[in-house]
Parts: C-alpha cells; sequence; structure tokens
C-alpha cells in the first residue's frame, strides 16, 4: 500500500502559493506526512552573455536568495501550523531543480500549482508543471487556484 511519508511542496510565492499550500498542509496532516516546502529561484546564468558582468547577476541572485529565504521563514509561519515543515531556497531552473529536490529528499508526492497557460504564453513560458509531471518518478497533485478563489 502507499504511504506518504514526506510532501514536497513546490511554491513561487505568489498569490497562488497559499492555496498549494493548503492542500500540502491538509495532507500532511492527514497522513502524518512532513513537509518540505521549495522556492526556486532563477539562476539568471542565462544573461551572462549579455554585456552584463557576472558579478552584477550573482549579487542580484543572491539578493533574490536573500529575499526568498526571509519570505519563506515567513510562509511557513503562516501556511503550515501544526505540520512538521520545513523550507527551502535553492537557484536554478524550476523544473530541473523541483525534480531534484524529490529525488534527493526521497519525496512520495510532489504538490505544485500551475498556471493553465495556454497559446503563446505556453510556447514562450512553457510549463513547469508539466516538466514535472511528465518526468517525476512519484505522484504529481497539481492545482489550478484560480479554479478555487471563487468557490
Amino acid at each position: 500500500m502507499a504511504e506518504i511519508k514526506r510532501i514536497l511542496c513546490a511554491v513561487d510565492f505568489s498569490e497562488a502559493s497559499p492555496i498549494v499550500a493548503e492542500y500540502a498542509g491538509m495532507l500532511a496532516k492527514k497522513t502524518g506526512a512532513e513537509v518540505l516546502v521549495l522556492y526556486v529561484a532563477p539562476s539568471l546564468s542565462q544573461y551572462v552573455g549579455f554585456h552584463v558582468p557576472p558579478s552584477s547577476i550573482e549579487n542580484f541572485v543572491k539578493d533574490i536568495v536573500s529575499g526568498a529565504d526571509a519570505t519563506m521563514a515567513k510562509f511557513l509561519e503562516e501556511h503550515f501550523q501544526g505540520v512538521q515543515a520545513k523550507g527551502e531556497v535553492v537557484t536554478g531552473y524550476a523544473a530541473e531543480e523541483i525534480l531534484n529536490q524529490a529525488k534527493q529528499d526521497k519525496v512520495d508526492l510532489v504538490i505544485m500549482g500551475t498556471h493553465g497557460r495556454k497559446g503563446i504564453d505556453r510556447i514562450l513560458f512553457g510549463s513547469v508543471a508539466e516538466k514535472v509531471v511528465k518526468s517525476a518518478s512519484m505522484p504529481v497533485l497539481t492545482v489550478r487556484p484560480e479554479h478555487y478563489e471563487s468557490e
């Protein structure tokens, strides 16, 4: 029988993230699982060749990570009361880092939001959720928050 002992909850700190966290918290309480809340900051390394000094990019990414660490602490406090949860901020490409972290931490379930992009937005930005769903070796629960905000 499948057991859920570890949940990876991927967030982007958008207005949809509390809804995704609600699902992770609810499942964690029901199963006794621990939750790893993950935020992936962009590495911005692809901009090094655009006449932007690498040190400027590195400093900017450090500022993003520092701000994300503070936001993560507040997010955990607000959304994971009564749940064993820890936060992690990493840099890189979101789908790749979510998959790496899920494998590294041997999670049983990934929970993440999906923006439901269509048309040109989907072509330009792709879908992190789609990439994770297609490549993950464990179940992935995706939440489309806009469907639940009005109910």
